[in-house]
């Protein structure tokens, strides 16, 4: 069974930063792409970034290109998002989520297979 655990969450300013970490159980972490998303309250969950197993690829929405960088540790089974610049629009709750099938590296939420409980993330004006 793999599970997902986030932290790194908090309070912060407007123009501040905060990387989230999500640690993953599994042998077979280094094949599984992985995606961060967010939900706000009142919105629908939203894809924010995702990254290939290797690492070698990486995917962003609009809103937090040139803020947001997604990384990964294959030997601490770890990905990581850092986040710089956070406007207060940032806010919500951040999910890291794994995906079984190697050979892509998925936008949608449909496609992930496992799922963290969530770290929130305030960004105060």
């Amino acid at each position: 069974q793999v599970q997902l655990v986030e932290s790194g969450g908090g309070l912060v300013q407007a123009g501040g930063s905060l990387r989230l970490s999500c640690a993953v159980s599994g042998r077979t972490f280094s094949t599984y792409p992985m995606g961060w998303f967010r939900q706000a309250p009142g919105n629908e969950r939203e894809f924010v970034a995702a990254i290939s197993g290797s690492g070698g690829s990486t995917y962003y929405t609009d809103s937090v290109k040139g803020r947001f960088t997604i990384s990964r540790d294959n030997a601490e089974n770890t990905v990581y998002l850092q986040m710089n610049s956070l406007k207060p629009e940032d806010t919500a709750v951040y999910y890291c989520a794994a995906d079984k099938l190697p050979y892509r590296v998925p936008t949608e939420e449909i496609s992930y297979d496992y799922w963290g409980q969530g770290t929130q993330v305030t960004v105060s004006s």
